[in-house]
């Protein structure tokens, strides 16, 4: 079994975002990059595949240079082989999608999994956009999947309950918290890691859908205030300040 784990670099959630000068993307300067956490999830569950009934697992990213850490960490993880296409449109679902398939295409991969989405941009549209170019079955948001000798079977959370989804391989999967817990590299993965050798490769003219006209951090929220007296009075005083300020009661 070939498995594709398509992983993307974003921003660490701690990190204080800032504007670059020209209003239209982010100022990188100590900024720490980690990898989506969802993609993490999916990077887990290629891992887990290998381990039980065998697999290749190659890692994947669209991006820039700096990108190299995070499939540097993926080879630390397990993976067998690591991906870097270099692109501009990174940020562009569809871009990427565009990219992936035409990596994908014709690799005889039975699996490829991916974060639902993306942290930071939180677009969700990859793994469906990469699906549809390629033809193949898909299943999106899953928290538990299983597989067959050509068959996958893979359940989602639904209003009320569980969404249950069966098709053939190949396909694309997107993975949810809960599927698993991410593992951390061992001192031993992380070695090996800087011995194994991460193809590059220039992505090909694709034009972008997204054009960033502003980019702008959301208002800086009040200071909270802190209530006084009796809980009857804390209350009573929060109800007020939630209708007559606030307005949502």
């Amino acid at each position: 079994m070939k498995i594709l784990v398509a992983l993307k670099q974003v921003p660490d959630t701690e990190t204080k975002i800032k504007v670059a000068a020209d209003g239209k993307s982010l100022d990188a300067t100590d900024v720490k990059w980690i990898t989506s956490p969802y993609d993490e999830m999916a990077m887990e569950e290629a891992l887990r595949i290998k381990e039980s009934r065998g697999a290749e697992v190659v890692a994947i990213s669209v991006g820039e240079d700096r990108t190299r850490e995070l499939l540097r960490n993926a080879l630390a993880l397990g993976a067998d082989a690591a991906v870097l296409i270099r692109s501009a449109e990174a940020g562009d679902p569809l871009a990427v999608a565009r990219i992936l398939a035409d990596f994908a295409r014709d690799k005889s991969f039975d699996l490829i999994l991916l974060g639902h989405t993306g942290f930071g941009g939180d677009h969700g549209a990859v793994g469906p956009m990469l699906a549809e170019l390629l033809g193949v079955a898909q299943a999106h948001v899953v928290t538990r999947l299983e597989l067959g000798e050509d068959t996958f079977r893979a359940e989602r959370e639904a209003e009320g309950g569980f969404e249950r989804i069966e098709g053939s391989l190949p396909a694309v999967i997107t993975a949810q918290r809960g599927l698993n817990e991410p593992r951390y590299p061992s001192l031993k993965g992380i070695i090996g890691a800087k011995k194994k050798p991460i193809e590059e490769l220039e992505a090909g003219p694709i034009e972008s859908t997204i054009r960033v006209s502003t980019l702008t951090l959301p208002p800086a929220r009040p200071e909270g205030r802190k209530l006084e007296g009796s809980a009857a009075v804390q209350a009573e005083s929060l109800i007020q300040l939630l209708r007559n300020e606030a307005k949502v009661i």
